[in-house]
This record gives structure tokens, C-alpha cells and sequence, in this order.
């Protein structure tokens, strides 16, 4: 069964590596850290004022893809995960030629809602962060340390398509080594997904 839906999604969305022109090197800076964003709550706030003593963990999602909808228990995980290691967290939503359908505002509030959503889930208005970052899919991490520099960039784990199969956590033992104050071993890995959907 699983087969056929990686199947099905292949014809319909594009699916690559985090490896592209663009992307956010290692060791940045957290972009326009200034800029704000709605959150479902309805609450406007900034990537500098989500960040926490512990670091932050950006993560550009949706309502719609089918690789957000299959990680949606290993989305919740992991950030309950980074929470409680004083990580702050927000996930993006940057689908801006898809507000008229999916991922309007109002269809992030009732998502969030559904999925009983206890980190902050924004609208990135015309893909601002989405590009600052080099964000090209959904989902897609990136994680900071405490100084705000970027140590990690990729997928959750290995296999987002299957729970079952996961061999190694990436986002999971990100954070348990930048918490412990050593290098993160694997820095970047393949961020599979669906594209953002610019205007």
C-alpha cells in the first residue's frame, strides 16, 4: 500500500535533496529574525521572540502534503521534544500560491486545531522566510543553537514515508548533541516533500 502512495505522489509533487543553490549554509545566522508572522492563535510574532534559551527549531509545513499529513506524529514528537529542552518552536506555512485553497489562514486554524497543535504554526506572507531560508518543501527543519546559528538543516528522520522503518532520528539526535554542547554529527540529510507552492 505504501508503495503505491510513494507511487502516486511521484506524478504529483516534486520530490528532491536539501542540496540546491541557495540553501542556508551551516553555521548562518537565523534570517530576518525581525520579520513577523502570523500565528493560528492569531497572536503576531517574530523568529527571535519564538527562539528560547536552548536554541530554535524552524520547520516549513502545511495542510496539504501528503509527506506533512504521513509525519504529522513524528512532526508533534520531535517538537514536544525540542520544547522541553527549552528549544523554541514554529512551523511556517510559506504555500502562498495555495491560499485560496488548502492553506488559507482560516485552514491553518482549523488544521492546528485538528491536530491539536502545542507549538506555534504561522503564515510566512508571500514566502518571505521561505526564501530568506532556501526553503524548498514541506517538511523541511533547520535548527539553531543558543547563539542562533544554524546547526543542523534537512529531514525528522530517514524514512518519511514509512514510521516503521526509521533506522536513525536526524532532527532528534541534532538536538540531543547540540544540547549536550558537542558538534552535531550529521549536519545536513535529503529533505524529502512537496514544493512550496509560491505565487
Amino acid at each position: 500500500m505504501k508503495l503505491l502512495l510513494f507511487a502516486a505522489l511521484a506524478g504529483s509533487f516534486l520530490v528532491g535533496s536539501a542540496s540546491r543553490d541557495g540553501v542556508l549554509p551551516i553555521g548562518s545566522p537565523i534570517p530576518k529574525p525581525a520579520v513577523s508572522v502570523k500565528d493560528v492563535s492569531g497572536k503576531d510574532l517574530t523568529l527571535q521572540q519564538v527562539k528560547k534559551a536552548g536554541g530554535l527549531l524552524v520547520m516549513f509545513s502545511c495542510n496539504t502534503c501528503p509527506y506533512v499529513i504521513m509525519n504529522q506524529s513524528r512532526t508533534k514528537d520531535v517538537c514536544a521534544y525540542a520544547a522541553d529542552r527549552k528549544i523554541g518552536v514554529i512551523l511556517l506555512n510559506a504555500n502562498e500560491g495555495d491560499r485560496e485553497n488548502g492553506n488559507s489562514y482560516a485552514a491553518m486554524q482549523s488544521y492546528a486545531k485538528a491536530q491539536n497543535y502545542q507549538m506555534y504554526y504561522a503564515m510566512d506572507n508571500n514566502s518571505v522566510l521561505a526564501d530568506a531560508f532556501g526553503a524548498s518543501r514541506t517538511p523541511e527543519c533547520y535548527l539553531f543553537d543558543k547563539d542562533g546559528k544554524l546547526v543542523y538543516h534537512g529531514a525528522i528522520d530517514d524514512s518519511p514515508g514509512d514510521a516503521g522503518s526509521v533506522r536513525r532520528r536526524h532532527l532528534q539526535s541534532a538536538i540531543d548533541e547540540m544540547v549536550a554542547g558537542k558538534e552535531v554529527t550529521v549536519k545536513e540529510t535529503r529533505s524529502v516533500g512537496c514544493s512550496i507552492s509560491r505565487s
